[in-house]
């Protein structure tokens, strides 16, 4: 095989990828010169990274495998355009052997290691053995080739519970449970083995000794063709939910010096065993004492942002020229940490429904600007829509200070002032994680945010005086601001009354809590709210941002968004979600009934776990449906017998599709 092509300068580059880190390469690869090519599905047709390239190739419909995944389509988008160099992002095909192969026998350069390099290290159990061998320390763990239910069961009693489960392919959670006991063995690994088939089309697993309390450390590394190697710090991204990370920072708080050092040189002895070229990362678990090295994931991470605000070193540039085949530009003695950095992935979930993945148009799209110390990395724009057929991240915020409090303080408040609406998204929980007091002194571990998600998911607030005048101030700024784009009307000056003086009433509530009633006074002098017995004078101002609500000489800035009814509202107290109640009564609300399972998003049934006439206990689980790439299993509401199963595993259901039917036992709970 021709190997002149494994690096060698190109001037076209086709991005593999979608979202985030398909914009994110092109605005690198396009600073250099390059002439960008985006590939897109059917869904994303009108996605932001297809208008950012130069030019875009439809590879198919909009399941992954018909597009996406596709590797002859990607080869074909890339001879149809001219492209002669081809970065998979992360994800996908990122790190698949045979796609990295195809591209090197298409003519291309595949912009990140070798498709050799991809399978020693791309494999849990064979990387495992590789480690052991060049003397990298590992945890404890079965890693053998033989997958039958014994063997697994024998190396697990003999590791000693609890165990992790783990697909040997893959990554992002995916095939992964943790086992406390050996009932809980058997459907754990059934389970796995399914998910880790759907998502990487390899079912292999391997058990390793599950450290409680751990902490999770990365090493960002980076090599040439010309036989450097080197590391760039390391990551911590301890806080993480269902095995997939949530917040990221550079470098470690956990860490001292010494300890960073010992890290850094085991993560190059990592990967040095395979001798790598490219952007990779080498990952470790750490009982606070020791690591132990756990995988390597031969590609550029999500989380690499934090690397480069803390080195000042641009990771897509540095993979570009790697693949030109030029030698990296420092050495290892060269490389200096600056300050801290941090970093919280946006999602489209909803976070007091168990995270359950959204949906729908961004009517919204609000994020402060980037400036010295805050990084904004996004996939989405206003007026976008979020699918069901990929990953729910929509962006990435990072923060950069010369110190972990100020960056992290930095990082809350580029929270506190986004507003993204149409969908629902984890931008409050993130802020209550910002904010939470054992987070900002790193008294967490990986579990940590399993067992305070009460703490961090509460109960929607109250609103308070502030709140209701300010909802008031919202519609009335909204309205104003739409009479001024007609010059002859009237009601361009706020409160004009051809006579008299007036009273506007206003409801609002949270859920389906109690009303809250508040008075608009206006016409023949100064505009006054009445709220019980007291009446306040007010004034608005508008500003960037939203606006300035003025009460009885205090003012105070507030960010409103209205859809329909719906107000959204950011005050010095918080956000508050208020519903805008229909003064004459015209609001009407859906409800399924609690005996009916429907699916709550799009998805495919996985599994059916209950068979009709079963009698449930509250909480049993009945089928499992996969979104957006995670298993959701749908639980009984309440005691009572499976009534009906109205799918089976392969269907393809849409949102609100009733899926099986629960009859109530009648005993009491």
């Amino acid at each position: 095989m021709d190997r002149s092509n494994l690096y060698r300068r190109f001037r076209t580059l086709l991005i593999a990828n979608r979202g985030e880190i398909a914009c994110r390469v092109i605005r690198t690869a396009r600073a250099m010169g390059l002439r960008t090519v985006a590939v897109y599905s059917e869904a994303d047709r009108d996605a932001m990274h297809v208008a950012l390239a130069d030019e875009a190739v439809l590879l198919g419909p909009a399941r992954a495998r018909d597009s996406y995944l596709n590797v002859e389509r990607l080869i074909e988008a890339a001879r149809k355009t001219g492209a002669e160099a081809v970065h998979p992002g992360y994800g996908f095909l990122s790190e698949n052997a045979e796609f990295a192969r195809a591209c090197l026998d298409a003519g291309l350069v595949f912009v990140g290691p070798t498709a050799g390099m991809m399978t020693a290290m791309g494999s849990k159990s064979g990387s495992k053995a590789l480690m052991e061998k060049a003397g990298v320390p590992l945890v404890p763990g079965y890693h053998g080739e033989a997958q039958d239910e014994a063997t697994l069961a024998k190396a697990a009693e003999k590791i000693g519970f609890p165990v992790l489960v783990k697909a040997s392919a893959g990554g992002g959670g995916r095939g992964m449970r943790i086992v406390r006991s050996a009932a809980e063995l058997g459907p754990a690994i059934v389970s796995a083995k399914r998910e880790a088939k759907a998502a990487f089309g390899d079912d292999t697993m391997l058990i390793e000794k599950y450290v409680d309390n751990p902490r999770h450390i990365e090493v960002q590394v980076i090599g040439d063709s010309h036989g450097n190697l080197l590391s760039l710090f390391e990551r911590e991204c301890t806080l993480q939910r269902r095995h997939q990370k949530v917040i990221e920072e550079a470098p470690s708080p956990t860490l001292n010096a010494a300890q960073r050092e010992t890290v850094c040189a085991a993560a190059r002895k990592a990967a040095g065993a395979v001798n790598y070229v490219g952007a990779g990362t080498i990952e470790f678990v750490s009982d606070g004492k020791d690591v132990f090295f756990i995988e390597m994931n031969t590609r550029l991470q999500v989380e690499h942002p934090v690397t480069e605000l803390i080195t000042g070193i641009d990771l897509v540039e540095w993979q570009l020229r790697v693949a030109f085949g030029e030698a990296l530009p420092l050495k290892q003695d060269e490389i200096r940490l600056n300050g801290h950095a941090i970093e919280a992935r946006v999602y489209a979930e909803n976070p007091t429904k168990n995270f359950m993945p959204s949906v729908g148009r961004i009517s919204t799209w609000r994020l402060p600007k980037e400036t010295g110390g805050l990084r904004i990395d996004a996939g989405y724009r206003e007026g976008d829509s979020v699918s069901p057929y990929y990953d729910a991240m929509l962006a990435k915020m990072i923060a950069w200070a010369p110190t972990r409090d100020v960056a992290i303080e930095r990082l809350n408040r580029g929270l506190e002032d986004s507003d993204v609406r149409g969908i629902v998204t984890n931008i409050p929980f993130l802020s209550a994680l910002m904010t939470h007091p054992k987070v900002r002194t790193n008294a967490v571990d990986t579990g940590f945010i399993e067992r305070e998600l009460a703490v961090l998911t509460p109960a929607a607030t109250v609103p308070g005086e502030l709140e209701l005048c300010a909802a008031v101030a919202a519609i009335v700024n909204e309205e104003r601001q739409a009479a001024q784009a007609d010059a002859s009307s009237p009601w361009q000056t706020f409160g004009w009354m051809p006579v008299g003086r007036r009273q506007r009433s206003f409801a609002f509530r949270v859920g389906h809590g109690a009303e809250q009633k508040i008075a608009l006074n206006y016409g023949g002098g100064p505009s006054t709210l009445v709220i019980g017995e007291r009446e306040l004078a007010f004034a608005i101002t508008p500003r960037e941002g939203g606006f300035d609500l003025t009460l009885d000489g205090v003012k105070s800035l507030v960010a409103a968004v209205i859809d329909g009814h719906e107000l959204y509202l950011r005050t010095r107290n918080g956000r508050f979600d208020l519903h805008w109640v229909d003064p004459f009564g015209g609001e009407s609300e859906e409800h399924v009934g609690e005996d009916k399972i429907a699916a709550p998003l799009p998805g495919t049934v996985v599994a059916v776990l209950a068979e009709e006439g079963a009698k449930l206990e509250k909480g049993a689980p009945i089928l499992t449906l996969e979104v957006m790439k995670m298993e959701q299993t749908l639980r009984a509401p309440f005691a009572g017998v499976l009534k009906a199963i109205k799918c089976k595993v392969g269907d393809i259901v849409q949102e609100g599709v009733e899926l099986a039917v629960v009859e109530p036992s009648g005993e009491e709970e």
